[in-house]
């Protein structure tokens, strides 16, 4: 075991499962709106929380989501990935969340890490994020730079305002 094995952190990262949507649910709407507060005006997050604090079903299905979950198997991470539909070599990181109440854990890097050596395994050259304005220096630790802002569609007439980040896997 090394020094950055999640399990001698107290937790335990896994593959998400449909069964866990309830609990990656609760995660981001408890967590999300703390978290983001600083970074964004009332008027964004009255219209946004809503929509991206729920669980996506079909990305907890995908394969490449997964959970952390403490010692007493509590979710207090979720995060995952996707493969860009366009663009072979391309990955997305996909709805990153650590409870708020257990940050600096190691929870969200060890997922991200995970993320990018699976990416990289499958023959992905770059990953993508589309981050919160709260994560862009946890990302950029991570080895992401930032490209720019970027509108994130929500809903007709709602869009997040996000970082678009990227990473060269090599």
């Amino acid at each position: 075991m090394t020094e950055s094995d999640p399990t001698k952190a107290g937790f335990r990262l896994r593959r998400a499962l449909a069964s866990d949507l309830a609990a990656v649910d609760a995660l981001l709407a408890r967590s999300y709106p703390k978290l983001l507060k600083a970074d964004y005006p009332p008027s964004v997050l009255v219209t946004a929380l809503p929509l991206i604090s729920r669980a996506q079903s079909a990305l907890l299905s995908s394969g490449t989501y997964y959970v952390v979950e403490d010692a007493d198997g509590s979710v207090i991470g979720a995060g995952g990935w996707t493969p860009d539909k366009a663009k072979r070599a391309l990955g997305h990181i996909r709805h990153l969340v650590s409870d708020d109440r257990q940050l600096r854990r190691g929870i969200a890097r060890a997922i991200v890490a995970h993320v990018l050596a699976e990416a990289r395994g499958r023959g992905i050259m770059q990953m993508e994020c589309w981050s919160t304005r709260t994560a862009v220096p946890f990302y950029t630790a991570m080895g992401f730079r930032a490209l720019g802002p970027i509108d994130v569609p929500l809903a007709p007439g709602i869009s997040f305002p996000c970082i678009r980040m990227q990473q060269a896997l090599e």
